[in-house]
């Protein structure tokens, strides 16, 4: 059985940052990518960055040199850290892992969610 488990959202003043956590746990036996997902009130669940095993990264054109993803292959930990956030950021933040259970064919999975709020 596989679990992520997120922490680190919250409310904050445009212009602030935040740093988001992932932990991947269970039997798995390999990780292929991570990354980060948002949806706002109203809209679909949309890409926010991935990064691959390798550090390969990927970033949504509007959160490009504002957030910062990165990982901990050791710890099977994936991290986003969020700097001159904006009000249209504020969404619930999931966490994307596709990833190879122990035994199992690989899939995605998907974290509880986290709600970062960004207003003063």
């Amino acid at each position: 059985q596989v679990q992520l488990v997120e922490s680190g959202g919250g409310l904050v003043q445009p212009g602030g940052s935040l740093r988001l956590s992932c932990a991947a746990s269970g039997r798995i036996l390999s990780i292929n990518t991570m990354g980060w997902y948002r949806q706002a009130p109203g809209k679909q669940r949309d890409l926010v960055a991935t990064i691959t095993r390798g550090g390969s990264t990927n970033y949504e054109d509007s959160v490009r040199g504002r957030f910062t993803i990165s990982s901990d292959n050791a710890k099977n930990t994936v991290y986003l850290q969020m700097n001159s956030l904006k009000p249209e950021d504020t969404a619930i933040y999931y966490c994307n892992v596709n990833l190879c259970p122990l035994g199992w064919r690989c899939r995605d999975y998907w974290g509880q969610g986290t709600q970062v709020t960004v207003s003063s």
